[in-house]
């Protein structure tokens, strides 16, 4: 298994031209992170850092695939995604996050982007993740079928409080 040392930027070791910077991200990478939501993935991250004065320019753009649980039947699943990640680092006495402005202590001037591109991969991934119409697990969408239609037939089953019904009688219609 790797260490996240890759993914490690010395700010003072940076010069005035613009630094490449390019990840291939896998399993090993979003075991590392303890990742929860996330199981593993392989995605490919691009972009630079650029020295500017008194601050750098962070640009990264991920790009592939996670996998991630379906909502519907738990099975994991790929779901495609694509970020950009756009930072704005500065030396300061210590470190702070402050929306899109991070602030790297300079008796350590290293700045971890690991963290930060993980955030912008799950940021991209959809609210709802379900698989493609019938990618589901059989025996769990039977399941589910099962009991789904136990539920709405005891909601067919009740009727109305005949105090209720009377009650809409007094309705003013418009």
């Amino acid at each position: 298994m790797r260490s996240l040392e890759q993914f490690k930027i010395n700010l003072k070791g940076l010069t005035e031209d613009e630094t490449p910077l390019e990840y291939e991200l896998d399993d090993d990478f979003f075991q590392l992170l303890e990742s929860d939501m996330v199981q593993g993935g392989s995605l490919h991250v691009s972009g630079s850092i650029r020295k500017a004065s008194g601050f750098f320019k962070l640009h990264l753009h991920s790009v592939g695939a996670v996998r991630i649980p379906c909502d519907r039947c738990l099975d994991l699943m790929d779901q495609p995604v694509e970020a950009d990640l756009s930072l704005m680092v500065k030396l300061g006495s210590e470190y702070t996050e402050d929306d899109d402005l991070v602030t790297v202590a300079e008796t350590d001037p290293v700045l971890s982007t690991a963290w930060f591109i993980y955030e912008s991969v799950v940021l991209a991934v959809p609210i709802q993740h379900v698989h493609q119409l019938g990618g589901c697990n059989d025996a769990m969408m039977r399941m589910l079928s099962e009991h789904s239609a136990a539920r709405s037939s005891d909601a067919d089953a009740k009727k109305t409080d005949p105090r209720w019904d009377a009650l809409k009688g007094l309705l003013i219609d418009d």
